[in-house]
Parts: C-alpha cells; sequence; structure tokens
C-alpha cells in the first residue's frame, strides 16, 4: 500500500499596514516558527504565506502577525 502525498500548501497574500521590508523579516520569522509554514514572503505592505490548512486557518496567521504589531488582513 502506498502512503498517499502530503497536502500541498496552501498560499495566501496578508496585507500588514505599516510593515516595512525589514519589520517584513521579522514577521517573517514569526510566521516560519508556526508548525505547517512552509514560506514566508515579505514585501513592502504585505506578506505571501504558504501554510497546511490542516494546521492552521488564515486567521491564526493574521494573529501571529498582529502579535508583532501591525494590522493585518488576508488581501
Amino acid at each position: 500500500m502506498t502512503t498517499p502525498p502530503p497536502p500541498r500548501p496552501t498560499r495566501v497574500l496578508l496585507g500588514v499596514r505599516g510593515m516595512n521590508r525589514e519589520a517584513g523579516e521579522r514577521v517573517a520569522a514569526t510566521l516560519l516558527a508556526l508548525p505547517g509554514v512552509s514560506r514566508a514572503t515579505p514585501d513592502d505592505g504585505q506578506i505571501e504565506v504558504h501554510y497546511d490548512p490542516s494546521q492552521h486557518t488564515v486567521m491564526d496567521l493574521v494573529r501571529a502577525v498582529r502579535s508583532q504589531g501591525f494590522l493585518a488582513g488576508m488581501l
């Protein structure tokens, strides 16, 4: 019997008010510390996150961004 492949990560783009590139690296590190987050790519004012939806919801990711002092929401 073969094992099914792991689920493909889900991609979400989060808008982050007031986040510059330097702060984006800090936010990305916070997101990458969450189990199931495979990628977090920051840019000015937004961050692209690839995550396992069986481990987190978009709100979990938004809360992690907010814990760094930024307002965030899904774009």
